[in-house]
């Protein structure tokens, strides 16, 4: 026997009811397990740092934090979290935080680690060691290259102890904004190519490391140049500079 269509009168046959939905459990226990890292925070903050919390003002810095950890409280028990959910996150936000202030105190150390690591790949970057000590390592082809600022660009220099000036090469006087053509080369110095000819120059400033001199008289040179040198004006400069081990060490006074 065929199955009859339905009418168009007849009315659908009722769904069946839906199951019904299962509430999330309660957010009290993200709520308590917040509170509770909350007082560890606040006795590890006594054991650590006794006194830290003496003023009004220290109290009212506690307070601002208090209320924080509040509105983060409510808004995890507005969300649909399970309390080992809510622990977890709470945890990944505590280690992030904890690295961010690990690194903020480490900043000096993980800043001279950096300098280390960055000199290896490239020589020229001077590394300080000491409050008044720097060293260069060699490249190589056996030759010091110094990175240095002038007048706040970045200049390259070959550390040369036979040059008795500063000589900044055409194309890096270019780049400090000094217009080569209409500089007069009157001024002749003996290089190993034979006689050359340069131009006075004095900059504002020169930073090699954390060394700074200011109004620091150079030449720029006429002739191309690979690099800028950094003769005896600069090292006279230091309290002394030695080479050791295919490094280059400079020290200062002041």
């Amino acid at each position: 026997m065929s199955e009859q269509p339905p009418s168009p009168w007849s009315h659908p046959p009722p769904k069946p009811p839906s199951p019904p939905s299962r509430r999330p459990p309660h957010r009290l226990g993200a709520l308590l397990i917040l509170l509770a890292l909350v007082g560890v925070g606040l006795w590890a903050l006594g054991q650590f740092f006794p006194g830290s919390v003496a003023s009004a003002s220290d109290w009212q810095g506690v307070a601002q934090g208090l209320m924080m950890v509040t509105i983060v409280g409510s808004l995890l028990l507005r969300l649909r979290m399970r309390p080992h959910e809510a622990l977890r996150n709470v945890l990944a936000w505590a280690a992030i935080a904890a690295v961010l202030a690990l690194g903020y105190t480490f900043r000096g150390d993980l800043g001279s680690a950096f300098s280390r690591v960055r000199a290896e790949f490239a020589p020229g970057y001077p590394v300080q060691l000491s409050q008044r000590e720097m060293v260069v390592t060699q490249d190589e082809n056996g030759g010091f290259f110094v990175m240095g600022q002038v007048n706040g660009q970045t200049v390259r220099f070959l550390a040369d102890t036979g040059a008795s000036d500063i000589v900044l090469s055409p194309a890096d006087a270019q780049r400090l904004g000094v217009d080569v053509h209409s500089l007069k080369f009157t001024d002749l110095s003996e290089t190993a190519n034979g006689m050359g000819r340069g131009a006075s120059f004095k900059a504002s400033s020169l930073s090699v490391g954390p060394v700074r001199f200011d109004d620091v008289p150079m030449q720029i040179n006429q002739a191309p140049m690979s690099t800028s040198l950094l003769g005896m004006a600069f090292f006279r400069r230091l309290d002394s500079f030695q080479v050791k081990d295919g490094k280059l060490y400079m020290r200062w006074t002041g």
